[in-house]
């Protein structure tokens, strides 16, 4: 398949909203190759910039939500990548806003129908669950961090579709 057929989407879990003061905990992407898609964490050991750049930029256009202002800065300050030096970028925040919906990610796909199974969890109990990992070695909040990530992503392609974007 021809990288003009493909797309990833990306999402990150971080300890804060500022760069400066926080770390980046979760690199999250699905890699789309036309029908078919691959689904890819990176964390701890694995999230590193070689990482991250060799599955961007095997892809065309990258999705996310909001990442304008916060994902690509926060990586950027984090691992020192661009990422639109290696694909296009298209945040879906502005394609929801061309079409009326405003809010949160959540609360645009609560809008447009898309559903979740990881109800209880937002960006500061997302915080949390990273710090019971880290701090008491707790692999059940590792997995929800990264179960509550998984969604997010998953929800960038379903929102896509929706918008037909």
């Amino acid at each position: 398949m021809e990288k003009s057929q493909s797309a990833v989407y990306l999402d990150i879990e971080t300890t804060s909203l500022d760069p400066r003061d926080g770390d980046l905990t979760v690199i999250g992407l699905c890699l789309e190759r036309g029908a078919s898609y691959d689904f890819v964490q990176l964390v701890e050991d694995g999230l590193h910039a070689s990482a991250l750049i060799q599955h961007v930029s095997a892809h065309r256009t990258l999705y996310t939500y909001n990442g304008e202002r916060f994902d690509l800065p926060y990586i950027k300050a984090k691992l020192g990548v661009d990422l639109t030096e290696y694909c296009a970028h298209r945040d879906l925040m502005h394609a929801c806003h061309r079409q009326g919906l405003y809010g949160g990610m959540k609360q645009v796909e609560r809008m447009l129908g898309i559903t979740r199974n990881v109800k209880d969890v937002s960006g500061i109990v997302a915080v949390r669950l990273w710090q019971n990992y880290k701090l008491d070695g707790c692999r059940e909040s590792l997995e929800k961090l990264l179960e509550y990530n998984r969604e997010d992503v998953l929800n960038l392609r379903a929102l896509r579709f929706k918008l037909q974007a």
